[in-house]
């Protein structure tokens, strides 16, 4: 495992940032907003986006929005490479093609949760990752059993990598002793940070990226924390962790889409409404993402 930075051959690492998808109140992508923050994002530190992830409310997208977001991303990156598409879905068919459409896109790697229409067994679960790997892009796994009830566990990980279906998992379990399991049986197999309030743990554990949430909102400070954290630098990074940390964990809990695109609406970018089934943040929970968000402000985050 390695803390090295983005590269054109390892393009899934560094900050690549999940990026959240502006909305009109119409719940129609404002795709020229879209593209105004994926530039900001690298124009703040951000090293890659991750277009049509679960923040980006890929569910809900019809087959042209999704294809559109991906182009999108593509043309304002400037460099396809620093694009990471999520392409998950229901069966490994729709994924492949998914996957063929990053490929001729240009996009460095992809994003691709296992089978999650239902509690897929080791054998689909390697079936599956091994049919889209057939496209030829890299593939990053993103292991979330909360959401998915499928475990990418440590050892899985390692036949995954070793069958060539895998470069790189962003980890979304929080648990952080993963991290030295994986590099002991898998260690070419690159860790990414896949939830923001154990970032500070994984970076310090030799975590290679950040597939994030929160810079959506503060690309700059993120950044600046994430390359403290990396560096090894704790003098730096301890207290930006500390103050974005009311922040950072609602990237782990149930309302994090409307959560983030709250910050982004209070840090003067766009994230606009969520379609349903997500619904507007009302009463506490609207007033304690609020409160954290100006605090972050007033701190000086950016």
């Amino acid at each position: 495992m390695t803390t090295a930075s983005w590269t054109t051959d390892r393009p899934w690492r560094g900050i690549m940032v999940a990026t959240a998808l502006p909305l009109r109140e119409d719940l129609s992508v404002d795709h020229d907003a879209y593209a105004a923050h994926v530039r900001h994002l690298l124009d703040n530190g951000c090293d890659g986006v991750v277009p049509n992830g679960s923040l980006g409310e890929y569910q809900t997208l019809t087959p042209v929005e999704r294809a559109r977001v991906v182009r999108t991303a593509v043309e304002a990156a400037g460099d396809a490479a620093r694009v990471m598409p999520g392409v998950a879905a229901y069966g490994s068919a729709e994924a492949r093609r998914w996957a063929d459409q990053a490929a001729e896109a240009g996009c460095g790697s992809v994003l691709l949760l296992p089978p999650n229409a239902y509690r897929a067994d080791e054998q689909a679960v390697r079936a599956h990752y091994a049919d889209v790997a057939r496209a030829g892009i890299p593939v990053v796994a993103y292991n979330n059993p909360v959401d998915t009830k499928v475990d990418l566990t440590p050892g899985l990980l390692a036949r995954l990598h070793a069958e060539g279906s895998i470069v790189a998992v962003k980890e979304f379990t929080g648990d952080v002793r993963r991290a030295y399991e994986i590099a002991e049986l898998a260690p070419d197999l690159d860790l990414l940070i896949g939830a923001d309030d154990v970032l500070l743990e994984l970076a310090t554990a030799g975590a290679a990226g950040w597939i994030a949430g929160y810079p959506n909102a503060f690309p700059a400070t993120c950044a600046a924390l994430y390359r403290a954290a990396v560096a090894g630098d704790l003098q730096t990074a301890l207290p930006l962790y500390r103050s974005l940390h009311p922040l950072l964990r609602w990237d782990s809990r149930t309302e994090f889409v409307q959560a983030i695109k709250l910050s982004m609406d209070l840090t003067g970018q766009h994230g606009g409404p969520t379609r349903p089934p997500r619904l507007p943040l009302t009463g506490e929970t609207e007033a304690a993402v609020r409160a954290a968000t100006e605090k972050a402000v007033a701190d000086g985050h950016h």
